[in-house]
């Protein structure tokens, strides 16, 4: 269960609304506007001391993301010259929307630590979900597939799928798995 209060005092009022972010850009967050732009990696994770900077740095691009500050999440995610930071650009990318630069990032991803939880978690919302051909692939799979998501995602924002709702879900749940692997290697847990 995904509890903001374990992130500290500075996160969790930026995390205590769920949002089911669109697929698209969305509209910014302006009321979170002045707590996200009064975060620094130096701050933002008392009490503890960051061990990984450009961990800690992922989790500022990420809650800009959640927020729908896309240009600000870009700035950061774009500097994190790592797997992570390649999959937070992606995640930007493909709520731009732009699928074939989302799947370009994707490639420098490679298979990320989270994606075992997201294909089970995923597994499990598409079996909840109305049945769909265009949806089994969730609930089939053996190991995550990003680039399948990201045709999903892009299917379902255009209309060609009813499968919005779903896949806003699995967006949830993808964001918190890996704003939870960030925060933990920021901090050394």
């Amino acid at each position: 269960m995904f509890d903001p209060q374990s992130y500290g005092p500075a996160f969790a009022p930026l995390l205590a609304e769920e949002r089911l972010n669109e697929l698209g850009p969305g509209r910014p967050n302006a009321a979170a506007g002045p707590a996200l732009r009064a975060l620094s990696v130096a701050r933002a994770f008392e009490p503890h001391k960051v061990q990984d900077p450009a961990m800690a740095e992922a989790c500022l691009a990420g809650l800009w993301l959640y927020h729908d500050f896309l240009d600000q999440s870009h700035a950061i995610s774009q500097g994190i010259a790592t797997a992570t930071g390649s999959y937070w650009h992606s995640l930007m990318h493909r709520r731009q929307p732009d699928s074939w630069n989302s799947k370009y990032w994707l490639d420098r991803t490679g298979r990320h630590p989270i994606f075992p939880a997201l294909r089970d978690a995923a597994a499990r919302l598409a079996a909840e979900a109305p049945d769909r051909p265009e949806t089994r692939f969730l609930i089939e799979q053996a190991h995550w597939d990003p680039y399948r998501f990201v045709d999903l995602c892009e299917a379902a924002r255009t209309g060609r799928t009813a499968a919005e709702p779903l896949c806003r879900r699995i967006q949830l749940v993808e964001w918190r798995l890996l704003f939870d692997h960030c925060y933990r290697r920021a901090i050394g847990a």
